[in-house]
């Protein structure tokens, strides 16, 4: 039989980019969080992102060879390695490798291949497996190692994490012991460079942003959703700062703190699941930059980083209908 080769009518614009580039330059901007992650996390963090790749990559390959039986592997377009990565990004170095394999199956299974792969998953794959994680694994998942035991795994001391404290003061019976757990949040320097604990790949704000400039450089995404995010956490966080400042930290320590730059500059700027034009990516950037914080201040968890983008993870096909892109072509019709 002869092959034929169908395409569209013209005109078309190639943009020399690929899945697979630009999924390994995703990969290299996360590098300084991860090199961050080993010199104040160790055995730990290297054991939990090893483990993590390793499952992404396993489980892909063998749903895609055995259960969806595909004539071809995935694996090596970067897509696996990164949700890999990221997922170990938002887990504590302490975790047990049987349930960081729990959660890349998770993540793989459930989250991207059950929905028929890359482009077809309507959740970011590594969120949905860490909040699998959290909600089977509460005590597991809440034990934030503190930094420096370059060692320690499994038996590394643990300590509050900024998020955890400022919940304390939120929910301190009275002004002295909320005063009290405001005092023992490291300063913006520390979180800014992680002298803190927390997940091993969102310690440092620092070396996320340095990966975003490189992404933004390198023209991987654009600035619309992580600067919503952020310029909206910082307003709302500054409003509520200013309301009750014995109550609530400044709106600095908030965007320094937790998972908020991680999930701004990796997380959320997902091709699949953020919406497509520039219009409908500042509606979701300031929707999970709102959600974040009316959870981290009112919510039963400290953090509200993930949940705020698996949400508006599913009000992106609605976004995109609102916010159709201009199609190639078309002229503005005149009012």
């Amino acid at each position: 039989m002869e092959n034929k080769l169908i395409v569209s009518l013209s005109p078309h614009v190639h943009g020399g980019d690929s899945v697979q580039k630009n999924m390994y330059g995703v990969l290299i901007a996360l590098i300084p969080a991860f090199l961050v992650s080993l010199y104040f996390f160790g055995l730990g963090a290297l054991i939990v992102t090893a483990t993590s790749v390793a499952a992404c990559l396993f489980f892909e390959w063998a749903i895609g060879k055995y259960l969806l039986k595909k004539p071809t592997t995935t694996i090596c377009d970067g897509s696996a390695i990164i949700t890999g990565v990221l997922l170990a990004f938002n887990l504590p170095s302490n975790l047990p490798i049987w349930i960081i394999i729990l959660g890349a199956l998770f993540a793989i299974g459930v989250g991207k291949m059950s929905f028929g792969g890359l482009g077809c998953n309507p959740f970011n794959p590594a969120l949905a497996g860490r909040v699998f994680l959290l909600l089977s694994f509460p005590v597991q998942m809440t034990s934030w190692p503190v930094v420096g035991q370059l060692t320690a795994y499994t038996d590394a001391t643990t300590g509050a994490t900024p998020l955890a404290l400022m919940k304390q003061a939120i929910h301190a019976a009275d002004k002295s012991a909320a005063m009290d757990a405001l005092n023992r949040i490291p300063d913006a320097l520390s979180l800014l460079i992680g002298q803190n604990g927390g997940c091993l790949g969102e310690v440092s704000a620092l070396a996320l942003l340095l990966g975003l400039v490189y992404m933004l450089w390198k023209k991987i995404i654009t600035w619309h959703i992580p600067v919503s995010i952020l310029a909206t956490v910082f307003i709302f966080a500054g409003i509520m700062h200013l309301a009750d400042p014995e109550k609530y930290v400044s709106p600095v320590l908030q965007l320094l703190s937790g998972g908020l730059m991680l999930g701004a500059v990796f997380m959320a700027t997902d091709y699949v699941t953020s919406p497509m034009s520039k219009k409908g990516m500042l509606i979701y950037g300031v929707c999970i930059g709102l959600l974040t914080v009316v959870i981290r201040l009112f919510g039963a968890y400290p953090e509200g980083m993930s949940f705020a983008i698996l949400i508006m993870n599913a009000f992106t096909p609605l976004i995109n209908t609102y916010c159709k892109p201009k199609r190639f072509g078309e002229v503005a019709k005149k009012k």
